[in-house]
C-alpha cells in the first residue's frame, strides 16, 4: 500500500508539473576552514529590491516592485519618527545619503544591488563591497567595541560563532545612513545584530535584528538569502559613485 501511495504521489506531481526533491538532497553541505568553521570565502549577492524599500512596495519609474524583507512587514516607529520617515520619503530622490554617494551603512550594504566579497580568516572576517569601496573588518578574536564617542559610517563589528552561524554585533554608528531609498532611517543609537547561517555551499541565510530606542518602539528584524556568485572569472569591479556623481553634475569634467 505504501509503495502504491508513493507511485500515485509521483504521478500526481508529474501531472501538476511539480518536481519532488528527496529530503536528503536539500543541501546542508558546505566546506569548512581548517579550524572547522563554515567557509564563507567567496563573492556573494542579495537578489531582491530591499535597497529601494525594505517593505512591500509597488513599481515606480526606476524602482522595481518588490516583496519586503521585514518580518511582519511592519517597522515599529515612534510617532515622531513615523512622521520623519514620511518626510524622508517625500524627499527621497535627493535626501537619501546613498544618492549623494555616502557609504550605505549596515545592514543596507548587504542588499545593495552590487556583489560583495567575504575574506574569512581565523581572527577576523573581512567584507569588501563593490559599492564605493566600502569595507568592514569583523573581529572574531574576542575583542570588544571601542569605548568613547566614536562613530563610523559602517559601524564597528565584533563577531562570534554560535555553532555554524556567524553572529556579528555592530555598534558605534553615526546617524547619516538610511536603510533604503524609501526613507527608513535610524539615529546614532542604532545597534544591529547580524546572523550569517550557511544553508549549503552556495547559499547563506542572512538576518539582521535592528534596535534603536531613540527611533523605534521595539527591536525588529529583516531576513533574506545571499547567493554565491558562480560566474566564470568573477571578481569585484569598481563602482566609483562619487566620480560618476561629479561627472553628471559638471558634465564631463573627468575628461578635461
Amino acid at each position: 500500500m505504501l509503495r502504491s501511495f508513493r507511485r500515485s504521489m509521483v504521478t500526481a506531481a508529474a501531472v501538476a508539473g511539480i518536481v519532488l526533491v528527496p529530503r536528503l538532497c536539500l543541501g546542508q553541505t558546505f566546506s569548512r576552514t581548517p579550524d572547522g568553521k563554515p567557509d564563507l570565502n567567496g563573492i556573494w549577492q542579495a537578489l531582491n529590491t530591499a535597497a529601494w524599500d525594505i517593505q512591500d512596495h509597488s513599481g515606480q519609474l526606476g524602482i522595481p516592485p518588490g516583496q519586503g524583507v521585514v518580518d511582519g512587514n511592519e517597522i515599529p516607529y515612534q510617532p515622531w519618527a513615523a512622521a520623519k520617515k514620511r518626510e524622508n520619503f517625500d524627499n527621497r530622490m535627493t535626501a537619501d545619503p546613498e544618492a549623494r554617494c555616502f557609504l550605505p551603512g549596515v545592514p543596507r550594504a548587504t542588499y545593495m544591488p552590487f556583489p560583495f566579497q567575504i575574506i574569512h580568516t581565523p581572527k577576523y572576517v573581512g567584507i569588501v563591497y563593490e559599492y564605493a569601496h566600502a569595507r568592514r573588518t569583523i573581529y572574531t578574536d574576542g575583542s570588544k567595541h571601542p569605548e568613547g564617542a566614536l562613530d563610523f559610517w559602517m559601524g564597528d563589528s565584533r563577531g562570534r560563532w554560535e555553532g555554524d552561524t556567524l553572529v556579528v554585533d555592530v555598534t558605534n554608528f553615526n546617524d547619516q545612513t538610511w536603510f533604503d531609498r524609501a526613507g527608513n532611517f535610524h539615529s546614532e543609537a542604532l545597534h544591529v545584530v547580524e546572523r550569517y547561517t550557511p544553508v549549503d555551499k552556495n547559499h547563506v541565510m542572512y538576518e539582521a535584528t535592528i534596535e534603536d530606542p531613540k527611533v523605534f518602539t521595539r527591536p525588529w528584524k529583516i531576513s533574506m538569502p545571499l547567493y554565491r556568485r558562480l560566474d566564470k572569472n568573477l571578481r569585484l569591479l569598481e563602482y566609483e559613485c562619487v566620480i560618476y556623481l561629479q561627472d553628471e553634475r559638471f558634465k564631463g569634467w573627468t575628461n578635461r
